[in-house]
């Protein structure tokens, strides 16, 4: 590795230039909202900007998403080639779980979810392992988030992508259950807690900046991680699916102002509402030791390692003061570490990381269209 620090925009992705393309969509899709009425439904224009879009039709309301793995699959096709670990299962459950995370943060549970497979030759296929590990992954992902598994779309696309990979991404549609508003954060309001839930890992984004480490090791996705085997397997561990969670949450009767998946921009998503609030966080689960690994290598402070990676948390539940240890404890329940982190606050809109002593200003995440 060299003394150099590595950045994701030096992997190819710059967040600014694709948060300013997302706005602008935004902002064209607000225009055909009206369109919905025609078929007896109501587009909820403010969910847009969320993790998921919602809509009503016949008194009940919907989300719908859709998602991508990212360059996840290619990782996992070079541990094939350079370990022959066949870990296509793993990234298959990874696309599932990315986009049913999403899917449930506006309090959806998911119904259906459709495939997207793309391949650089439909060569890609011909060699059984990858292909099998990768359908049952996906199966199995559907399984544990109780829902059915549609169809899909397996285009081949020479000349667009490498012969010797796969995009893996989808969609998905889910109700709220009978009687219940979409969470939007409408109700988010200073005093809420703020719940974080713990990650297994990398899950589905940074890995560019993973794969920009790996090749500048001498020894690539071999090289030991102390405490999580080879830098290839630790990359790898699937991401773990919150949709149990939030069904058991909703079950539960607890006041939910506001869900975030914990993606691209790491902690930035606390903030993810377009409220003037400061979401203060006190305690911060254990960082994964692969992402400890990743941002020593690229050389990233904290400020630059939490709004990359998602530095052990997962998934974040805002709720009513005093509600956060219920969630707490439906998350043991089902085999999830969670604590109460912190709080909301008036205040500017920021994310205040106290243990670190690192500040997100609100500047530096936009994804509403206005």
């Amino acid at each position: 590795m060299s003394d150099e620090s590595a950045s994701y925009r030096a992997a190819g992705v710059d967040y600014d230039a694709l948060d300013a393309g997302k706005r602008l969509a935004m902002s064209k899709a607000l225009s055909t909202s009206a369109l919905l009425s025609a078929r007896g439904g109501r587009a909820l224009d403010a969910s847009r900007g969320e993790p998921a879009f919602v809509f009503e039709l016949d008194g009940r309301a919907f989300a719908f998403v859709v998602e991508g793995l990212g360059t996840k699959s290619i990782i996992a096709r070079q541990v094939l080639e350079s370990q022959r670990i066949n870990r296509f299962a793993d990234v298959a459950y990874d696309t599932v779980a990315a986009i049913l995370n999403d899917l449930c943060c506006v309090g959806a549970l998911p119904l259906v979810v459709n495939a997207y497979f793309a391949t650089g030759a439909s060569e890609w296929y011909r060699e059984s392992g990858p292909a099998e590990a990768l359908l049952e992954g996906w199966r199995r992902a559907c399984a544990d988030a109780g829902c059915t598994w549609g169809g899909g779309e397996s285009p081949s696309l020479p000349g667009l992508l490498d012969p010797r990979d796969i995009e893996l991404a989808g969609a998905a549609i889910g109700v709220l259950p009978e009687g219940r508003r979409p969470i939007l954060g409408a109700d988010l309001a200073p005093g809420d807690e703020i719940v974080l839930v713990a990650s297994s890992g990398l899950h589905a984004n940074g890995a560019s900046l993973a794969r920009l480490i790996a090749g500048r090791l001498s020894d690539g996705y071999a090289t030991p991680v102390p405490g999580a085997g080879t830098l290839g397997e630790a990359l790898l561990e699937p991401s773990i699916m919150y949709v149990p969670l939030v069904a058991a949450v909703l079950e539960a009767g607890v006041r939910v102002t506001y869900m975030s998946h914990v993606t691209g921009h790491g902690l930035l998503k606390l903030m993810r509402p377009a409220k003037q609030l400061t979401y203060r966080i006190e305690r911060l689960p254990a960082v994964p030791a692969v992402l400890s690994f990743l941002a020593s290598e690229a050389g990233l402070d904290d400020h630059a390692a939490y709004s990359t990676f998602n530095m052990g948390s997962g998934f974040a539940l805002y709720c009513a003061s005093g509600a956060g240890e219920t969630i707490v404890s439906v998350a043991g329940g089902l085999g999830l570490d969670a604590i109460v982190a912190g709080r909301v606050e008036e205040g500017p809109r920021q994310v205040v990381l106290e243990p670190l002593d690192v500040r997100f200003a609100g500047s530096e995440l936009q994804l509403s269209a206005n």
